[in-house]
């Protein structure tokens, strides 16, 4: 994977370099929002992180012009400018995803895979994946039966634990919101508590733990399966 990093701090530019070349991400910098768009074109990024507050330019602008010229790269925003208004300008714009600073390393890592994935993988191969058995890091459901299985044996799980892991399993990688997974987990049920899911989220990592796969929060946008290094 490629990843274009926009950041005029240098400390947190070598910081985030170092973190993810030590992932297997091979990253591009540039610190000015002048040449941020050339650099752009030139490198053709798989993922951008995008800092808003930039010399020469800003960020903001830099996204609008990089839309107007049907650069679809996917970009995550990174700022400090966190208000609700920077963020739903920011996605009206033309960002697909947003994180506040300060912010987990692990967490960054899981949302710039998951949009490279989405990425990645077009509509017909999804569509494909699903009719044939969600599967990922030897886990598969199967469709048919519901019953989910690692390493071609039946995991022993309750149902709503097993409801949330298909929920997962047919989007590796992706983030699904806590109130969707809520409803696919608890169904029509009277009286769910609003951390229910969490609950459920967190008894199933725990039978999760002898497995290659993780289930990782996202603050303010749910839960996501990825593959543990």
């Amino acid at each position: 994977m490629n990843l274009l990093l926009i950041e005029d701090n240098a400390a947190m530019q070598a910081t985030l370099q170092r973190s993810f070349e030590r992932r297997g991400i091979r990253v591009s910098c540039c610190g000015d929002g002048a040449q941020a768009l050339a650099r752009w074109r030139e490198c053709k990024p798989d993922v951008v992180l995008l800092d808003l507050s930039l010399p020469g330019r800003d960020g903001l602008e830099l996204l609008s012009d990089a839309r107007a010229e049907k650069l679809s790269t996917p970009v995550i925003i990174l700022t400090a400018r966190g208000t609700v208004g920077d963020r739903i300008l920011g996605l009206n714009i033309g960002a697909d995803d947003y994180l506040p600073k300060p912010f987990d390393l692990d967490e960054l890592e899981a949302r710039v895979r998951a949009l490279a994935r989405r990425r990645s993988v077009g509509p017909a191969d999804a569509e494909a994946g699903e009719a044939e058995g969600a599967s990922f890091c030897g886990l598969r459901a199967d469709t048919q039966s519901d019953a989910v299985y690692h390493m071609g044996l039946p995991l022993e799980l309750p149902p709503r634990e097993a409801a949330l892991l298909r929920a997962l399993l047919a989007r590796p990688g992706q983030a699904l919101g806590k109130e969707r997974l809520s409803s696919l987990v608890f169904g029509d049920a009277d009286e769910v508590q609003p951390d229910a899911i969490e609950v459920v989220a967190y008894r199933l990592r725990k039978k999760l733990a002898a497995t290659n796969a993780r289930i990782v929060t996202l603050r303010g946008l749910g839960y996501l399966l990825k593959a543990e290094r």
